[in-house]
């Protein structure tokens, strides 16, 4: 079991030891797909997966769900988290595990969504309808000192609703100068490069898993594709994630640094429980 470079109470002593006043925008990897990011005191939880729920589920099947690394924290103890987001509808990205001890710690807590999937949301997490704040493919939503901005993410597909809306998004993120990409779990679509690029982003969170059809699951950019994205989009640097949680659909970050170098891309390579600081 792979242990994170910081987790529990030393965890949340970094966080606690930035300093509300920077213009610095603080960023730590909580495993798959999950960061947490801080600007100016406030905190937004992209994509938490802080639960056991799906290796218990998957256990004793034909797609057992084996933990490769520790939880980082519990979601309980998150209660600095004023906004958080699901990016689609699978449980590594909306577990109800994580998101209601999350909101029970703060209950004031937004959650962004794609409005596709409010009902759904609504459901699993037995919450009133109304509550989540959805987003679609190009429209704004200011929350807490961060506006979030929709763009649609392929997982495996371009997939809508009956009335057009993207089950799956990806958030660009403004956070005072800086700009976050997190794209959720995509593959790479026409069109997807030529709406990033006019954002200039600071940092790209992109998943490096890869589409590998024998897993069962939907697929995701492989390191090199991630690589190459954030290159084409200009990305100031880009960070992979979605990867040594789950024995069954992991990848080496190695082709990810080896693309990364090649193509003169700044990049950088996290430890679960991490923190990066980005700095003008």
């Amino acid at each position: 079991m792979i242990r994170p470079l910081l987790s529990n109470e030393s965890f949340l002593k970094d966080v606690r030891a930035i300093d509300p006043g920077s213009r610095s925008l603080y960023v730590w990897w909580l495993g798959q797909s999950g960061f947490l990011v801080a600007w100016e005191g406030r905190y937004l939880a992209l994509d938490p997966y802080l639960s056991d729920c799906l290796t218990r589920k998957y256990a004793n099947t034909d797609k057992p769900h084996a933990r490769m690394t520790e939880r980082v924290v519990a979601p309980e103890a998150l209660g600095f988290v004023s906004i958080a987001t699901s990016s689609h509808n699978h449980t590594d990205h909306l577990d109800a595990e994580t998101l209601l001890p999350l909101r029970a710690a703060n209950p004031d807590l937004a959650l962004v969504i794609p409005e596709a999937n409010r009902a759904f949301v609504s459901e699993r997490l037995r919450t009133p309808i109304e509550w989540p704040r959805g987003l679609t493919d190009g429209a704004l939503l200011t929350l807490g000192g961060f506006t979030f901005h929709g763009v649609p993410a392929a997982h495996n597909r371009l997939d809508t609703d009956a009335e057009g809306r993207h089950l799956c998004m990806g958030y660009v993120v403004e956070a005072g100068p800086w700009r976050v990409y997190h794209s959720g779990d995509t593959l790479l679509y026409p069109g997807l490069e030529e709406r990033l690029k006019p954002w200039r982003v600071d940092l790209a969170l992109l998943p490096i898993n890869g589409d590998r059809p024998e897993r069962r699951v939907a697929g995701n950019l492989d390191g090199q594709q991630a690589a190459g994205l954030a290159h084409a989009i200009g990305a100031g640097l880009v960070v992979p994630c979605h990867y040594d949680l789950f024995e069954f659909n992991t990848a080496s970050p190695a082709p990810f640094v080896a693309a990364c170098q090649r193509l003169g891309q700044p990049h950088r390579v996290l430890q679960a429980g991490e923190r990066m600081e980005l700095t003008r």
